[in-house]
């Protein structure tokens, strides 16, 4: 099981293959934002890397992160918990305003991968 540390939380352990979104909200009990539901659009779900960044990106992650102009930021949202991960959540549903962190994301990446390394 890999292990999922988010500074200024606990460390946890995550089923291998989870979505690094619902791992932070579930598992890490972080309340991430995800306004877009998971499906890279939105960009609130965004992580800061300390170690452990996933080599690859997803079509939809890069695109978005492209197109705002975003650097030294991932989509928590189009990876999966698939090694030991520790990162800083940038947006929470604390101090931001909103109602809520947006509806829950799926269990499978949305939209379906298309898979590109860094």
């Amino acid at each position: 099981m890999p292990k999922l540390t988010i500074e200024g939380f606990t460390t946890v352990d995550v089923p291998d293959g989870k979505r690094l979104v619902l791992a932070i909200e579930q598992d890490a009990g972080v309340d991430v934002l995800h306004a877009c539901g998971g499906n890279g659009r939105c960009t609130t779900c965004r992580v800061e890397f300390v170690s452990g960044e996933p080599d690859r990106w997803t079509e939809a992650e890069h695109s978005c992160v492209d197109q705002r102009g975003l650097t030294g930021v991932r989509l928590s949202c189009q990876m999966l918990c698939d090694r030991d991960m520790t990162l800083k959540v940038i947006s929470r549903l604390e101090g931001s305003g909103r109602p809520d962190p947006g509806r829950t994301p799926m269990d499978e990446i949305t939209p379906p991968a298309e898979w590109r390394d860094t």
